[in-house]
């Protein structure tokens, strides 16, 4: 009789502790596992919420920085570290959706190894030209393009960037080709541009617009649904006749799967309140990023829907890296 007590009391114990830990959730610092090295945008917005985190939930946000093969090495480490509401993903497109298809390996997947808690901020990508490219719209580039079939030369920051992705697709939609030059990152690529060694390049607004309103470059056409209010001159791709090339790189929380529901929701809820937070929205802004978050079930859409959209692109390209 003694046993079988012990045993049913156990078998409640068990069966609590995981409520209980999500209410007492947290009691140590939280790691934020961030893909990039420090510096880049994934890293700064991880690093303007994190105070925020701190205040609201009593605890300090760590942001740690594990760069490499794409960002899967930091992939990796966050789907197999504990799900117990101290280790988070904070990540963008790339690390999250692309890599695993493009490096050919899978130690994790977006929708079986992770649980969406947020997205923390969109940032719109630009088409954008040297100024001695005459080329002054988007219709007259694909038709340049057309007339001289894999002549001109498009700048990529690197194979399977959301860049890079961007080019293939267009270059699906039009029927026009071009010739890719991957480079290891936005610097070196931008460079190149500025210079006049290859004549056009898809870039984040945030990198782009200094160059833009310095003469160095011409901007064509954004990415975003509405028109960027950095550079409201610009048309958007859907007012040019592309609506499919509608695109934003994002940052977002996602947890290990496995992680108390409970400790999700107050982890969203707290990035939900730090998001709307005035300050914060301004500094988002000053990196060309817009600060918005959202629930996990529609941030978990999302993700379904970009993983839908841009999967056959990087098969059709056959877009790989070692």
């Amino acid at each position: 009789m003694d046993r079988f007590r012990g045993i049913l009391l156990l078998a409640l114990a068990l069966a609590v502790s995981g409520p209980v830990a999500a209410q007492t959730w947290p009691d140590k610092p939280v790691r934020l596992i961030v893909p990039y090295p420090p510096g880049g945008n994934v890293d700064t917005a991880a690093r303007l919420v994190a105070p925020g985190l701190q205040e609201i939930l009593g605890q300090p946000f760590l942001v740690e920085n594990k760069a490499g093969a794409g960002g899967m090495i930091a992939g990796e480490y966050a789907a197999k570290s504990a799900p117990d509401g101290y280790t988070f993903f904070f990540t963008a497109n790339g690390p999250l959706l692309f890599s695993p298809l493009i490096f050919k390996r899978t130690p994790y997947l977006w929708d079986k190894n992770f649980v969406p808690v947020s997205s923390v901020s969109f940032t719109s990508i630009l088409l954008q030209v040297h100024p001695s490219f005459p080329a002054k719209s988007v219709k007259e580039l694909i038709e340049a393009a057309k007339k001289e079939p894999g002549k001109l030369l498009m700048a990529s920051p690197g194979a399977g960037t959301s860049n890079h992705l961007l080019s293939e697709l267009f270059q699906t939609i039009t029927g026009a080709s071009w010739n890719t030059l991957h480079y290891k990152g936005n610097a070196p690529a931008t460079t190149d541009l500025i210079a006049g060694r290859v004549q056009f390049n898809f870039d984040q607004v945030s990198v782009a617009t200094p160059y833009i309103k310095q003469g160095k470059t011409r901007p064509l056409a954004v990415t975003s649904e509405k028109r960027d209010q950095s550079l409201p001159n610009v048309p958007t791709f859907a007012e040019e006749g592309y609506p499919q090339m509608e695109a934003a790189t994002f940052t977002g929380v996602l947890a290990p799967v496995g992680t108390p529901k409970e400790i999700i929701t107050r982890l969203h809820d707290a990035l939900a309140k730090v998001l709307k937070d005035q300050n914060v929205m301004q500094r988002f802004e000053g990196i060309g990023a817009q600060a918005r978050s959202s629930t996990p079930e529609a941030f978990g859409a999302y993700l379904k829907k970009e993983y839908g959209k841009w999967a056959p692109v990087i098969v059709k390209a056959n877009i790989s890296a070692k």
